[in-house]
C-alpha cells in the first residue's frame, strides 16, 4: 500500500492538489464523486477550518489562516489553488524557510475532502482480511498521520486486543495475529537523491500469522 498522493497527481495542475502550479481548487481523488475543496473552503466556518488545519495539518497557525480565509470569501470565492497559497502565505506571521507556507495546509483540505485517514484504517483492514497465512502486508506512509494508524493497526494484529481490565490477569493480550517484519524503515541517501519525494516515506512490514 502506497498511501496519500501519486506524483502524477501532484504534478497535474487540473488536479488542484499541489499549491507549486494554478489550477481549480478541487483536490478529490475521484473528481467525479464529492464535491471539491473550493466547495468547503468557502462554506465551512472558521471554527471547522482552523480545527481541520490543526488536526490534519497539524498546522500552527491554525486560526490565523481560518480567519484570512472567511475574510477573504466574503469579498469573493476561493476557487484557485494559486489564489488559497497566496492567502495562506499572507496570514503566516513567522514562515518556514524550510518549507512553503502552505504546505501542511493544503495536506489537511486534501486529507479532509478525500476521508483519508478513514480510509486507511478501512483499507489495512480489508487488506489483511483478504491475505492468507504467511501473506504480508507492506505499507509506505508519508506523514505523521497516517503512520500513526499503521503502527497502531499493527501493534493491534500483532499483540491482540487487552483484556478487560477487570479479569484477574490485566493488560494480557487476547492472542495476537501477525508479527512484525519491518518496524520502521526510511528510504537512504541514495534514494533521497535519487528521488527526493522519498525524503519522507516510512516503511512498515507485517505478516499474517493466523
Amino acid at each position: 500500500m502506497d498511501l496519500g498522493v501519486s506524483s502524477p497527481q501532484l504534478d497535474d495542475p487540473a488536479r488542484g492538489i499541489s499549491f507549486r502550479s494554478d489550477g481549480p481548487l478541487d483536490m478529490r481523488m475521484d473528481p467525479t464523486a464529492g464535491a471539491p475543496a473550493s466547495e468547503w473552503i468557502n462554506s465551512a466556518s472558521e471554527d471547522e477550518l482552523a480545527t481541520v488545519f490543526r488536526e490534519l495539518g497539524e498546522e500552527r497557525h491554525a486560526r490565523r489562516i481560518a480567519r484570512a480565509i472567511v475574510g477573504h470569501r466574503t469579498e469573493r470565492p476561493i476557487l484557485r489553488t494559486a489564489e488559497l497559497a497566496a492567502l495562506i502565505a499572507r496570514a503566516q506571521p513567522r514562515p518556514d524557510p524550510h518549507k512553503h507556507a502552505a504546505t501542511r495546509v493544503f495536506q489537511a483540505i486534501r486529507i479532509h475532502v478525500n476521508d483519508e485517514l478513514e480510509e486507511v484504517r478501512n483499507g489495512l483492514d480489508a487488506a489483511f482480511a483478504l491475505i492468507r497465512t504467511g501473506g504480508r502486508i507492506d505499507v509506505l506512509s508519508f506523514h505523521s498521520l497516517e503512520d500513526r494508524i499503521v503502527k497502531q493497526t499493527f501493534r493491534r494484529w500483532v499483540e491482540g486486543q487487552p483484556s478487560p481490565r477487570r479479569l484477574p490477569v490485566p493488560g494480557r493480550p487476547q492472542g495476537g495475529v501477525a508479527r512484525l517484519i519491518e518496524r520502521a524503515r526510511r528510504a537512504g541517501p541514495a534514494e533521497v537523491a535519487d528521488n527526493p519525494r522519498a525524503r519522507s516515506a516510512l516503511l512498515r512490514v507485517v505478516e499474517k500469522a493466523a
